[in-house]
């Protein structure tokens, strides 16, 4: 039977909920332990993924690869199948326990990365890196379905704000592990393996020694208690048909499409720079691959733990009088973070580089806080697995996958001078970011307008499971 959502086209508000029983939110202690094993996971899935982009100029040589090439391995190959298998396994997400799922994809990515360490052609490293996609598809929809089970909504931010630390930690500590291990393994050339016949280059020892911990984290996230589920509007007995999530997101597009066309936008400049910078301060600046791996990653790990307090504070600052402060500090940092995006890859000297850089990562990593919390809380539980994926979606296949070959291709065949790398990296940010600003700001009074109403349905909720009303 075909399962119905509320049919008023003007109300996120639904029909009163069927009464169900109270429930309390789980212990603080167990939710925060949570939080730690997610932000491990997620710190892991950054640095699998983002290890490579030190290690770009030997895979070159060693490979013979252009840039348009090692965009290729840096984004299309890791979100490939996302636009094929993303939104239709997270159905699963919203049905199935969230914690057996992260799981598998954590060991899956892992062994993936530590296959790209025995890759010895273009051909067999691209397959390893749709591999580490694969892994991670579903990591960000069960991760943020299970935080919105585990946190109420005024807490949602502080909770999504540690968790981004994984993701700081995983972009920072690419950057400073990847600078360690290079700098530990400059004169080891290659490595035979006895009675195989491999020979493994330096590069692809540093995919090994990285991918196998992984298999540890996907051994903790089972110890994760599983939270009951809550904040739905209509009880699931099987998950909800896609069909039916993207009607919802049709019938109320003037919520989720600025946060999708935004995000969107955006994603492409991010995903780039995150691609191609260590590779701009080794060309631009002459920095060798360590040195740039470790002062980029430390001046980001120093630069976003203030973006996280910033983006919190001013989250809640906004919450205690207005509705729509999750979208609007998103916004905010969305007008501010360009100056400093735009400006950084022209800076005269490499010092100057890294504080735009940083700068523009403290603003950016501030507005991803509230940008997440925006989604969750406005969105009912049945489908928050699918909301989230599609959503995730446009993060990694049209930012990871078009960001780092737009820079690429930018490079190759408008500018032709591989070592002009700067300018486009700041052409793609005066591009993209301030159209992701305009697009954001254009749906900050709708959101607000959904969480009132859904405020409003959350009291209906509540007078129910107390008796308050029949």
């Amino acid at each position: 039977m075909k399962q119905q959502l509320p049919t008023d086209t003007e109300s996120l508000a639904g029909e009163i909920p069927t009464k169900t029983g109270a429930q309390g939110w789980p212990e603080r202690r167990t939710a925060w332990y949570a939080v730690s094993i997610f932000a491990l996971a997620l710190l892991f899935l950054e640095l699998d993924r983002g290890i490579m982009t030190l290690l770009v100029e030997p895979i070159k040589a060693d490979l013979g690869l252009s840039d348009t090439q090692i965009s290729l391995l840096l984004g299309f190959a890791v979100v490939v199948f996302n636009a094929f298998l993303a939104v239709p396994a997270s159905r699963y997400v919203d049905i199935w326990p969230r914690k057996y799922i992260l799981s598998a994809g954590i060991a899956f990515w892992s062994t993936m990365t530590a296959l790209c360490g025995v890759a010895q052609t273009f051909w067999q490293l691209f397959v390893f890196r749709m591999g580490m996609g694969i892994g991670g598809i579903l990591n960000g929809p069960a991760t943020y379905s299970m935080m919105a089970d585990y946190f109420p909504r005024e807490r949602l931010p502080r909770a999504i704000a540690v968790l981004q630390l994984g993701f700081i930690g995983g972009l920072g500590i690419s950057l400073v592990l990847g600078a360690v291990v290079i700098q530990m393994l400059l004169n080891i050339s290659s490595v035979a393996i006895p009675g195989t016949g491999f020979v493994l280059r330096n590069w692809q020892l540093v995919f090994i020694i990285v991918g196998v911990p992984g298999l540890v984290v996907a051994a903790l996230m089972t110890t994760v208690p599983e939270p009951p589920r809550r904040g739905r509007m209509i009880k699931l007995t099987k998950a909800m048909p896609l069909y039916e999530v993207i009607a919802y997101l049709v019938k109320h597009w003037r919520v989720y499409a600025p946060q999708f066309f935004g995000l969107a936008v955006a994603a492409i400049e991010s995903a780039g720079t995150r691609a191609w910078q260590p590779v701009f301060f080794q060309r631009t600046y002459d920095w060798s691959a360590p040195r740039t791996g470790l002062i980029l990653g430390v001046a980001l790990l120093i630069a976003a733990p203030f973006g996280l307090l910033l983006g919190t504070w001013l989250t809640e600052r906004f919450a205690r009088t207005r509705n729509d402060a999750n979208l609007r500090v998103v916004a905010i940092a969305y007008t501010i973070g360009p100056i400093f995006a735009i400006a950084g890859p022209l800076m005269p000297n490499p010092w100057l580089a890294v504080l735009a850089a940083a700068l523009a990562f403290m603003i950016g990593i501030g507005g991803a806080v509230p940008q997440n919390a925006a989604l969750q809380s406005v969105t009912p539980n049945e489908m928050r697995g699918q909301v989230t994926a599609l959503y995730l979606f446009v993060f990694a296949v049209i930012g990871g996958g078009i960001g780092p070959t737009f820079i690429a291709v930018f490079t190759d065949y408008v500018i032709g001078d591989e070592q002009l790398l700067r300018y486009s990296l700041s052409v793609s940010a005066a591009i993209m970011l301030p159209l992701a600003a305009w697009i954001m700001w254009s749906g900050v009074r709708s959101y607000g307008v959904a969480i009132a109403e859904v405020k409003v349905r959350e009291q209906q909720e509540h007078r129910i499971e107390t008796g308050d009303i029949p």
